[in-house]
């Protein structure tokens, strides 16, 4: 049993959020949850009440920041939040073409902008009682840039450097902020991948591994481990090397 009891998850409607609201969800926990899919977030937002939590849910584009900044400083006025999941994501891919413009600014609007508008208004309202988590989601794909999701890639660079470098900043005023850095999870995102995903886990599975991750402080948690050894390989290697590798892989449509 995890000892949170004030937690919000941005994205939770569906995906690894839903995954960890579901796990999350008992009596005497509070949960707030976002999304842009109302009907899909009161059925996530149902099933947890239905476990025992008290659940508010908020349909809310993390892009809007006044509004998200607002739901922050209600929700912990009401309840001190103790532990903030910056989750909301999306992913996209160029399918062999060129990225356009507006999916590039779709793409750094959703997975930079709107968790750095998720995490700063939390920091906030932790600062001051030097006491909070932060997760932040990130992606093994930040590890790397692939061919074929030049964006996606890049955000989840940002957000995870971001991340890891703010822990060494908050740490000492009682604040922990970790970065999570899934591979492939079975959910709503990779279903629209129409090639093959090495480890592809089930997203239960991967909301415990994150979740037992954030209970231990991990700095960074990074799953499945062989995935997480594959990439830092890559990463590693010559550029020229990696390249080549890289030529041969598919690309995110």
């Amino acid at each position: 049993m995890y000892a949170w009891t004030s937690i919000l998850i941005t994205g939770g409607s569906s995906g690894l959020g839903e995954a960890m609201a579901l796990a999350l969800a008992r009596p005497g926990v509070f949960l707030a949850l976002t999304g842009r899919d109302r009907a899909r977030l009161e059925s996530v937002a149902g099933a947890c009440r239905a476990q025992g939590a008290d659940v508010d849910a908020t349909a809310l584009d993390v892009t809007d920041a006044a509004g998200l900044a607002a739901l922050i400083a209600r929700l912990d006025a009401a309840r001190p939040l103790d532990l903030v999941i910056a989750n909301a994501g999306v992913s996209a891919g160029t399918g062999g073409g060129d990225e356009s413009p507006e999916q590039t600014a779709h793409i750094l609007a959703v997975n930079v902008q709107g968790v750095i508008d998720t995490v700063r208004p939390a920091l906030a309202a932790m600062g001051p009682r030097k006491a909070g988590q932060i997760a932040i989601m990130s992606s093994l794909a930040g590890f790397r840039g692939f061919p074929g999701a030049p964006t996606y890639c890049a955000s989840k660079a940002f957000v995870r450097v971001w991340g890891e470098a703010l822990r060494g900043d908050w740490r000492k005023r009682g604040i922990k902020i970790n970065v999570i850095c899934p591979g492939f999870v079975r959910s709503r995102m990779t279903a629209k991948n129409a090639f093959h995903m090495p480890l592809l886990m089930d997203a239960p599975r991967a909301a415990k591994i994150m979740l037992d991750g954030l209970a231990k402080d991990k700095p960074r948690i990074a799953y499945p481990w062989r995935m997480y050894a594959i990439t830092r390989f890559l990463a590693a290697l010559p550029v020229r090397w990696s390249d080549a590798i890289l030529a041969r892989a598919p690309r995110k449509g």
